[in-house]
């Protein structure tokens, strides 16, 4: 018997109980009179004995029928709050979305597209730990988070997504001279005191020179991006710098598109689409529908 079956049954056989009468039962359920009767006899053939005896009076319950009814009630409870709490998911009247997320797109990127889908979702909730591509891929891996965003070397394991191109910008003091410059190369920059920004194991300034055999002059490693920007206000060095981190800055600082031009690449990750939670998986396919995915 195919569950659907399994769960009318339960119902019209507590229907026929609560009523008294094959009739006014099938009345109620919708059902014809003999529909409401085949789908009990296919309760009482699954459960191998008669369950209801009928008379001019209406039905009774035999003494099986009496045994088995409180495990049915409990049965027809249970599915009927699975089917609830399916069509709550399914209609995303609760859930909560975990995702890990570096602090130029929790900042930046993010919050737009969370606002989109809370227009259509204002139930469901957010949970952003911020962290570097390698804290990232760690969260994913250990089930923290159910999604995040990282590099094109993310862990081969993780199944990810191309998001978008980030420009990466060198970054400098409008006071510098290098700063009358319309764009600078690698070698113009590496003459300056470098400001590393750590990005866990891979780091996107430090790739561009290792990719064009070039040692810069490293100054400065921080954690944080504003910490950069204040270095370099003070004019103490320069750092190539997402465009994305650069939105909204509070500092007096200035940018200058490299030559040759350079990215840094966005994708989400995460290790199985199909067990992530409901709420999870429909914020997923917002995202990349959002920057025009396939």
């Amino acid at each position: 018997m195919e569950k659907s079956e399994q769960m009318n049954a339960y119902e019209a056989f507590l229907k026929i109980v609560e009523v008294g009468t094959f009739t006014e039962a099938a009345k109620q359920l919708g059902y014809t009179q003999s529909a409401v009767s085949q789908i009990v006899q296919t309760l009482e053939q699954q459960l191998e004995t008669q369950l209801v005896i009928r008379s001019r009076k209406g039905i009774s319950l035999t003494p099986d029928g009496e045994q088995f009814l409180p495990y049915i009630q409990n049965i027809s409870y249970a599915e009927r709050e699975l089917r609830k709490k399916k069509a709550e998911m399914e209609g995303l009247d609760t859930g909560l979305v975990k995702i890990g997320a570096l602090s130029s797109v929790a900042c930046n990127m993010l919050p737009k597209v969370i606002k989109q889908f809370k227009q259509l979702y204002p139930a469901v909730q957010f949970e952003i730990r911020q962290g570097e591509y390698t804290d990232i891929e760690q969260w994913i891996e250990e089930g923290s988070i159910d999604f995040g965003f990282v590099n094109e070397k993310a862990n081969a394991r993780l199944t990810k997504h191309f998001l978008s191109e980030d420009p990466l910008l060198a970054v400098l003091s409008p006071k510098s001279a290098l700063a009358n410059e319309d764009r600078l190369t690698l070698e113009m920059v590496a003459k300056e005191p470098l400001i590393v920004i750590d990005e866990g194991e891979s780091n996107h300034a430090l790739a561009l020179f290792e990719a064009a055999s070039i040692h810069p002059n490293r100054h400065y490693i921080v954690e944080e991006d504003f910490a950069a920007m204040a270095l370099i206000e003070q004019q103490l060095g320069i750092a190539i710098m997402p465009s994305l981190m650069l939105e909204r800055c509070p500092y007096e600082i200035t940018t200058r598109p490299l030559q040759p031009e350079a990215y840094r690449q966005l994708y989400i990750a995460y290790k199985d689409f199909n067990i992530l939670p409901i709420a999870t998986r429909t914020f997923v396919t917002t995202l990349l529908e959002t920057f025009a995915i396939d």
